[in-house]
């Protein structure tokens, strides 16, 4: 968070200083307002392109055993271009290495979610859950380990996580 603050303030110094120099160049001709509007333009360019390559960078950091089974897009009011160009603001990954199946019954596969979030801090949050490679539900673990039955997902045949995780 404080490295992109320091870049958004460098990148307003550096477009107001593109138009220090555009006034320059016109012989103080061109208006003084330019170097604010710059200087907006610039932070505001900024933050647009840290909105829509936070997914592409923190998908470069995951390891090899990380699978991203799911992306959630989010258009915003107070920021109308997402409604035509939306961005990912969140997704979740399953690890590999984290899936086993049970002994007594092999159609019920546990393994770890990971969500990433897009926030005005990055978050990531993990669970434990269980799914019935069979029935395609999902069930969430509490953290001592007990199902959480009121919270049971159908997941559908073509589901991306069922794929990942059944192998199917």
């Amino acid at each position: 968070m404080f490295w992109n603050f320091v870049a958004t303030i460098l990148c307003g110094l550096g477009a107001a200083g593109i138009a220090l120099g555009i006034r320059a160049a016109t012989a103080q001709k061109a208006p003084r307002w330019i170097i604010p509007v710059f200087a907006g333009a610039g932070m505001l360019g900024y933050l647009i392109y840290g909105e829509y390559t936070w997914y592409d960078h923190k998908q470069s950091l995951l390891p090899d055993e990380a699978v991203v089974v799911d992306t959630e897009y989010e258009g915003l009011f107070f920021r109308p271009w997402t409604f035509v160009f939306p961005y990912v603001t969140a997704f979740s990954t399953v690890d590999v290495n984290s899936i086993s199946r049970d002994t007594v019954d092999s159609n019920i596969v546990r393994f770890t979610l990971y969500r990433f979030e897009q926030t005005v801090t990055d978050s990531v949050s993990h669970r434990v859950h269980l799914i019935n490679c069979q029935s395609h539900e999902l069930v969430p673990l509490a953290s001592d380990g007990s199902p959480r039955v009121d919270n049971i997902k159908l997941l559908a045949g073509n589901d991306p996580l069922l794929n990942v995780v059944c192998g199917t």
